[in-house]
Parts: C-alpha cells; structure tokens; sequence
C-alpha cells in the first residue's frame, strides 16, 4: 500500500509552535491571572531563545510562585494560631482556664473580650508584637520548616538560571566556531582562487 505524501510544512508545524505546557498547580484562592501576568514579566525579562530555554523559565516561574506561596502560608499560620500566642501570654496574667477563654473570645472578635485583652496587655506594658512573638514561638517547628522549603525553592531558582546562563554560553561558542569554520572556507577558496589564477 502506498505511503500518503505528508507535506513538508505539516510534519515540521508542531516544532514551530511554542512549547505545550501543562496548567499551572494553583491552589483553592489563588489566582491563575497573577501566575499569566507573572510568566509573561518573567518571560519578558529573560528572553529564551530556544524552546529548551521556554521550559526553563516555566520552572523559573513555577519556583518564584512556589516562594510567594510559601511566604503567604506562612503568615496565614502565624495569625491564625494567634488565639494560642495570646493565650501563652495571658496565662501568666490570669491563669490558664480564664486565658484560653479569652483568648477564644478575642480570636473571634468579641467586643468585652476585645476590650479586656487589650486592658490586660497595657496593665503589663505588652504589645500585639508581644503577642505575636508567643504565636511565633508556639509555631517556631512549622515555620523554620517552610523556611527551609522557601531556602530550597530559591536555590533551585538560582540553578535554574544559572543553567540558561550556561546554555547560552554554548550557543554563543558553537556560533563563533561555526562562524569561523566559515571564514576559514571561504579564506581557503578565495587562497585557492588566487593560486589558480596565478598560475596562468
């Protein structure tokens, strides 16, 4: 049976288009309009030249969006555990039975309890920054390891860039070698050329 005759043009279509990537991993709130605008200043920025380098700045991308992420979270832990920050704090104040109450009340914006956390803290020279430094405390495991996945994400991103620097690199040197070899050619024939002539 006889091969269909594919056109040229269709065959090498796909490799002109730019590479499919898959969705971006975005988690529930996160918005899929921040992560375009951010792919496309990150794109814009470095300028890939090849398709290798197009994957390349998606992880770029992937990477910065994990650290923003991670940056967030962070502090969405910290103020919601306040409530065990303050109530930390208060114990000493009032004992741990009226502390956790309290504290439970303030967490949900109960305006008497509102007050009296407020009226607590002054009686004792503290501040929310008080507060907040219990809360860290409490949570001092959970951050350091976010910390640390923040520390892993950056140093993966600066590998990555690192790596289109390399990669450009090589471009350029295979394109001077090749722009040599052609000069070379071309000296070698125009050499021969003026041999030949001279000859006659």
């Amino acid at each position: 049976m006889p091969k269909k005759n594919v056109p040229v043009a269709s065959r090498a279509e796909p490799l002109a288009r730019a590479p499919a990537f898959a969705a971006p991993v975005l988690l529930e709130g996160e918005d899929e309009a921040l992560y375009a605008k951010l792919l496309t200043q990150v794109t814009a920025a470095v300028a890939p030249t090849d398709v290798i380098e197009e994957f390349w700045v998606r992880d770029v991308v992937d990477l910065l969006w994990e650290a923003m992420r991670l940056r967030r979270l962070k502090a969405s832990l910290l103020r919601s555990s306040t409530n065990k920050g303050l109530e930390q704090l208060l114990t000493s104040l009032i004992g741990y039975i009226e502390a956790a109450e309290l504290a439970n009340g303030w967490y949900a914006r109960e305006k008497d309890a509102v007050k009296e956390v407020q009226k607590l803290l002054d009686s004792a020279g503290l501040t929310m920054d008080s507060v907040m430094s219990q809360t860290l405390s409490w949570k001092l495991n959970d951050v350091e390891r976010i910390d640390h996945m923040l520390a892993s994400a950056e140093a993966r991103r600066h590998m990555v860039l690192r790596e289109i620097d390399r990669h450009r690199a090589a471009v350029a040197l295979r394109l001077q070698l090749a722009a040599k070899q052609v000069e070379d050619a071309e000296f070698s024939d125009v050499s021969a050329k003026g041999h030949s002539e001279a000859a006659f």
